[in-house]
């Protein structure tokens, strides 16, 4: 295998249609166990259309971690959510907690999203999934 440089990487994934680099992002996240949507956790939440009631209903795949009240441990749930979320500091995670309810992770997997979910539960906070 040859090694590409930087800029070659570039031009190749620039090439690559929309698909083919979502289909990159999902093998990169499964290869190395991570999600390109944990650096997105601050953003605010996009709003989507309404659905139509007669669509046939699609079983959701991408979630948002809510945390709907801190509890009485906001420490135990602070440091909770910074090992979610590695990107956050002290003070950040500290205002995201006590600014329930607000969104710390956006469109996550069904699996990072119920762990996050156990984890900041555990830790004593109410927590919805969106």
């Amino acid at each position: 295998m040859t090694k590409l440089s930087k800029d070659e990487l570039l031009k190749a994934v620039e090439e690559l249609s929309v698909l083919e680099l979502s289909d990159l992002v999902k093998a990169l996240e499964e290869k190395f166990g991570v999600s390109a949507s944990a650096i997105q956790a601050m953003a605010p939440a996009s709003n989507a259309p309404a659905s139509d009631e007669s669509e046939p209903k699609e079983e959701q795949t991408v979630f948002n971690v809510v945390i709907a009240a801190s509890g009485a441990n906001k420490i135990g749930v602070i440091k909770a959510l910074r090992e979610l979320v590695p990107t956050l500091g002290l003070k950040e995670a500290k205002d995201l907690v006590d600014g329930a309810p607000k969104e710390v992770m956006i469109a996550v997997n069904k699996k990072t999203a119920e762990e996050a979910k156990a984890k900041l539960t555990t830790a004593g906070a109410t927590v919805e999934l969106k």
